[in-house]
């Protein structure tokens, strides 16, 4: 289904397909070692050979046990990086092809410096504007188009009485409420607001799939906000087989197939070509034009 994103200087990013969005990990502790062994500007050449159509650099690992890593700390690791990515970006990109650079944030602070002094386009926040109190009025003052992950404190062990569907729901729900209210226009909003179910997060496996299941509805609950998909190599696929994240492709490919299929906009991904395959061939089965 076609979307666009209203960017920050007010020109208009549009997709006529599912995009791919390569997963650049700046840590030394991501669940998946693979997605960090490549020095930065080979993996995102790499990526950019590949089809990648968005590019997704995180400092800041949310595995499960993963170590705090302050403010500072982060912004160090991006201050290496980021650059390095935006620069092999506007260098290696397909001539005619805007390809948005993404921060995966939840930090204010560093959205904002990401964004305001190193070319970042995007901002990807796992919490959904719940971390840190000043994202959502950054987000609204600044205009950058918003990745909006729903969780929950996973200290706090939060059931879902009414279903994991019906949880996100009313998250997005609600943080798309405090969007308006600092100021996004409701015509803007589904313009600069991407959302994205949190598959992983403050979710058991049962309740991952059943997320999963449910996956449609969210372009029908929300039929003009496009829709982010990120299940690459997690554990809802590896502890459901017996496996580990490093034998986790097949499963990946099989969610990834069933999600473009069921709406998905955005895939959030470590293995870019053979997301970019599942696409291609999706195209094909439903009648549309392939494009690369």
């Amino acid at each position: 289904m076609p979307f666009s994103i209203l960017l920050r200087q007010n020109d208009v990013f549009c997709a006529d397909r599912p995009l791919v969005m390569g997963i650049i990990n700046v840590t030394p502790d991501s669940f998946y070692a693979g997605s960090r062994m490549q020095p930065v500007a080979d993996r995102v050449a790499e990526m950019l050979r590949q089809g990648a159509d968005v590019i997704d650099v995180g400092a800041y690992s949310t595995r499960p046990g993963a170590a705090e890593v302050s403010a500072e700390e982060e912004l160090h690791r991006l201050r290496e990086a980021l650059p390095l990515v935006v620069s092999a970006v506007r260098e290696s990109a397909p001539s005619g092809r805007y390809i948005p650079v993404s921060v995966d944030t939840f930090r204010a602070q560093v959205a904002r410096t990401c964004v305001e002094q190193w070319g970042c386009d995007w901002v990807n926040d796992v919490s959904g504007g719940t971390y840190d109190p000043e994202m959502l009025p950054w987000v609204a003052e600044s205009g950058t188009p918003y990745i909006m992950m729903h969780i929950y404190p996973t200290e706090l062990q939060l059931a879902y009485p009414d279903g994991v569907y019906a949880g996100v729901k009313s998250f997005f729900e609600r943080q798309l409420v405090r969007l308006e209210s600092l100021g996004v226009s409701r015509d803007n909003l589904c313009r600069k607001v991407i959302l994205d179910p949190g598959f992983g997060f403050a979710k058991n496996l049962d309740e991952n799939y059943e997320l999963f299941r449910n996956l449609s509805r969210f372009k029908t609950d929300f039929p003009d906000f496009p829709l982010l998909v990120g299940v690459s190599r997690k554990s809802m696929i590896y502890r459901l087989l017996g496996t580990d994240a490093d034998h986790a492709l097949n499963g990946t490919t099989v969610l990834h197939t069933m999600a473009v299929h069921a709406g998905a906009d955005i895939l959030r991904v470590h293995d870019v070509k053979e997301a970019k395959e599942v696409i291609l061939i999706q195209q094909k089965i439903s009648g549309d034009v392939c494009r690369p």
